[in-house]
């Protein structure tokens, strides 16, 4: 068996061929009836008031940032181990990122090292789901009311996961969700930002229309700039579709977890660690490998065996443009960078080839 993928998009073309014949007849490729109502579903699924669909997670970020009007000289704490586009936007409206630690066994945010990190420049807290794992939420939650900063939830992998029975999405103050083709949700590109303040969701909706609120003699009248990282009706399509059945794929994927638990674990592979009232959609497989197994040689070698695999994410940190400008990389983030690996996880995936692989190549 050769050619086994990471992940395989939840979806086929022959499930949406005739919502997106529809599309095609009637014309309407942007701001119709698909964008109106995924975005009202988005809202019921996740318990959230309101939801603005969007190009990416991270623009999804940048335009939270721009709505708590984060600038230059305002620090903003991040989460460390993630993908770079988490800092990047915090980067980029020339603030300062604040790169906080993270817990080895969750790989989610130190409350802790947070708590020890809020100076009177911090003005948003932005919280990373790690691979989709919620774990901790709440307790980071709790810390920002303390000191009475907004949450910022960077759930980019995090679609279908919750907390204290409270799906993701309905937990921060602005949640970011992320629909590209490696996540449970795939529209292509695309994601959303939810909420429950209708000030911050009116603010959005204005932003979103390049800035226009009402009209003005026969047309819209700008009270405002704006943007347009809206989202496509075809991306609509593609998104309402798996969303219907997005518990069942978060089950199964559970399912393939254990699987992958009961034959690695006596091998010492440790697998992320998931709380006792959090439900982990499963967005990727990720395990701390052994300290006698070399992950990037295991990386190449289940390659050379037709095995697609990847390290678990970053140590933001510790790239080389954070740690340049920073100097300041996180020990723990840092140390998972190094020694997770992210195994191939999707509907009929070869779980005991791929651990009868994995067995064989730490053994010679």
């Amino acid at each position: 068996m050769t050619d086994v993928r990471i992940m395989k998009p939840y979806i086929a073309f022959a499930e949406v061929e005739d919502d997106l014949r529809q599309v095609f007849e009637s014309g309407v490729f942007t701001r119709g009836h698909n964008v109106e109502t995924f975005a009202a579903e988005v809202s019921a699924y996740t318990g959230a008031a309101y939801t603005s669909l969007m190009t990416s997670a991270t623009t999804a970020l940048w335009t939270c940032l721009k709505l708590l009007e984060i600038k230059a000289g305002d620090e903003v704490a991040v989460a460390d181990f993630s993908w770079p586009a988490t800092a990047n936007v915090v980067e980029d409206l020339g603030a300062q990122p604040i790169f906080i630690d993270v817990n080895q066994e969750t790989f989610n945010m130190c409350p802790k090292d947070l708590a020890n990190k809020i100076t009177n420049k911090t003005k948003a807290v932005l919280f990373v789901d790690a691979l989709g794992n919620p774990t901790g939420l709440h307790e980071i939650k709790s810390i920002c009311d303390q000191y009475k900063l907004p949450l910022i939830e960077d759930a980019a992998c995090a679609i279908g996961s919750s907390e204290n029975g409270v799906k993701c999405g309905s937990i921060a103050d602005l949640t970011c969700f992320s629909f590209h083709p490696r996540k449970l949700l795939c529209t292509g590109e695309g994601g959303a930002i939810t909420t429950n303040r209708s000030d911050w969701a009116e603010w959005l909706r204005m932003k979103l229309m390049h800035g226009a609120s009402g009209t003005r003699g026969v047309g819209l009248d700008f009270i405002s700039y704006g943007y347009n990282f809206r989202m496509s009706e075809i991306q609509a399509v593609l998104g309402r579709k798996q969303l219907a059945s997005l518990d069942l794929i978060t089950d199964e994927r559970n399912k393939i977890r254990e699987s992958y638990i009961v034959g690695l674990e006596s091998l010492g592979f440790i697998p992320q660690k998931i709380g006792k009232t959090a439900t982990h959609n499963i967005q990727s497989m990720v395990f701390r490998v052994p300290n006698t197994v070399n992950r990037d040689k295991l990386i190449f070698d289940l390659k050379a065996n037709g095995i697609e695999t990847t390290l678990g994410t970053y140590c933001q940190s510790g790239t080389s443009y954070y740690q340049k400008k920073y100097n300041n990389k996180q020990p723990i983030s840092a140390n998972l960078e190094k020694t997770t690996i992210t195994l191939p996880c999707f509907e009929d995936v070869p779980v005991d080839y791929i651990i009868e692989k994995i067995t064989h190549l730490i053994s010679v």
